[in-house]
C-alpha cells in the first residue's frame, strides 16, 4: 500500500462500502488469475479471473497492468480473509445491458461479432451480452447456410429487449431492406429508358436472368438475350458475369433490360443482303408440316415451303431435312415490312433429264420458282 499521511489514513479507515456498490480503484498487483486493486478502503479489492471474464484461459497479466484504473462492483465486503471481493464482468454486463436498452429504445444500429452459428440463427455478443438474431432476420433473402457469418462483425437493430427472460433479439434484415430501398431510389433517379448500363448477373431462371444494376435488379428476359433464338439462358450467362445492357422499360420499380441493341439489328441491311434471287446458306431451325424455317443469321429466319424443297414430291419436310442441317437455297420472295423471306431449293436444283424432252417442260420449273 502506498504511503499516506495521517488524514488520508483516517479517511480510509473511516470509509464504508456496501455489497453492490460500484467502486473505482488502481491496480497495485496483477497475477495470471487475480487482480489486486487499491479502492481507498482499509482492505484491498480482489478480482478473480472468473469475475473478470468468462474465458478461463485468459492470463490477466496480458490484459491489465499495474497502475491501471478500473471500476468494479462489490460482491462481498469481507471475503473471509479481510479483503473485498469484486466483480468486473458483472458490472460490465450491467453497463452493457443498460447500453442495449437505450439502443433498443432509440432504434440505434449496433455492430458486434458473430460468436456462434446456431441451427436457428446467429449469436452476437456485445459487452458480454448475448444477442440472438433468428435465421429469418439475418438477410433479406433466404440463406440455407449461415456458417459464412462466423466471426464476422455485422450490423443490426434490436427488436426485442427482455433481459430478465434472457430474450434479446436482433434484426439485420431490416437494415438490408432499408439500404436496398435507398439504393433503388437513387438508381431510379439517375436512369432512363434507353440508357446503356453495366450490371452483374445475380440469378438465372428458365425465363431470363436478373441483373444487379447496383441498387436494383433488372430483368433480362429470354426474348431480349439475342436477336436469335435462345432455348436456355444458362447456356449464355453465368452468375457473377458482367453484362452490358440497355434499359428497355421502367414501370414503378420494375426494370426491363435488353441486349438487342438497335444498331446490331440483323434486319438493318436485310434488303440488300437478302434480295430476291440471292443464293444463301442457312441452318434448318424448326419444321412444320407445311415447311421448314431456316436461320440465315441470328434473328433472321426464312420459310422454305414444302413445295420448294425438291422438284420431286415431298410429303413432309422432316422426310428429307433434319434440324441443324445446313442447306443452300435461293431467295424467291422478300417482304421487309412483315419481315418475311421465302426460300427455294427447287429453284437451284437442275431439272430431271426426262423433263428436258420438250422445250415447254424445260421452262416449267423456272416459272414455279418465281411464283409468290
Amino acid at each position: 500500500m502506498s504511503e499516506m499521511n495521517f488524514e488520508q489514513m483516517l479517511d480510509e479507515f473511516s470509509k464504508t462500502i456496501r455489497n453492490g456498490e460500484v467502486v473505482e480503484g488502481t491496480v497495485i498487483d496483477v497475477k495470471p488469475d487475480e487482480i489486486v486493486l487499491n479502492i481507498g478502503y482499509k482492505a484491498d479489492g480482489i478480482i478473480t479471473r472468473s469475475e473478470y471474464t468468462n474465458d478461463s484461459s485468459v492470463d490477466l497479466t496480458t490484459v491489465v497492468s499495474v497502475g491501471d484504473t478500473m471500476e468494479a462492483k462489490v460482491l462481498k465486503v469481507n471475503d473471509g480473509e479481510g479483503q473485498v471481493l469484486l466483480t468486473y464482468k458483472r458490472l460490465a454486463a450491467e453497463k452493457g445491458s443498460k447500453r442495449l436498452e437505450e439502443a433498443f429504445q432509440n432504434e440505434e444500429v449496433l455492430r458486434g461479432p458473430v460468436t456462434q452459428v446456431l441451427d436457428g440463427g446467429l449469436s452476437v455478443v456485445i459487452d458480454d451480452t448475448r444477442i440472438f438474431i433468428p435465421a429469418s432476420l439475418v438477410s433479406d433473402v433466404y440463406e440455407r447456410d449461415l456458417s459464412k457469418y462466423k466471426d464476422q462483425e455485422i450490423e443490426f437493430v434490436l427488436t426485442e429487449f427482455a433481459p430478465r427472460r434472457r430474450r434479446i433479439i436482433g434484426d439485420r434484415k431490416r437494415l438490408l431492406v432499408a439500404e436496398k430501398a435507398r439504393k433503388q431510389a437513387e438508381l431510379l433517379e439517375r436512369i432512363s429508358i434507353g440508357d446503356v448500363i453495366e450490371g452483374t448477373v445475380k440469378n438465372i431462371t428458365d425465363f431470363g436472368a436478373f441483373i444487379d444494376l447496383g441498387g436494383a435488379d433488372g430483368l433480362l428476359h429470354i426474348s431480349e438475350m439475342s436477336w436469335g433464338r435462345v432455348d436456355n439462358p444458362r447456356k449464355i450467362y453465368k452468375v457473377g458475369q458482367t453484362v452490358r445492357v440497355f434499359i428497355k422499360d421502367i414501370k414503378d420499380t420494375k426494370i426491363a433490360l435488353s441486349v438487342k441493341f438497335p444498331e446490331d439489328n440483323p434486319w438493318n441491311n436485310a434488303a440488300e443482303k437478302y434480295a430476291v434471287g440471292t443464293i444463301v446458306t442457312g441452318k434448318v431451325a424448326r419444321m412444320t408440316d407445311f415447311g421448314a424455317f431456316v436461320e440465315l443469321a441470328p434473328g433472321v429466319d426464312a420459310l422454305l415451303h414444302v413445295s420448294q424443297i425438291s422438284r420431286e414430291h415431298v410429303e413432309k419436310p422432316s422426310d428429307v431435312l433434319s434440324i441443324g442441317q445446313e442447306i443452300e437455297a435461293k431467295i424467291v420472295d422478300f417482304n421487309e415490312q412483315d419481315r418475311r423471306i421465302s426460300l427455294s431449293i427447287r429453284a437451284i436444283t437442275p431439272a430431271h433429264p426426262a423433263a428436258q424432252e420438250a422445250p415447254e417442260q424445260e421452262e416449267a420449273p423456272e416459272e414455279e420458282t418465281t411464283e409468290e
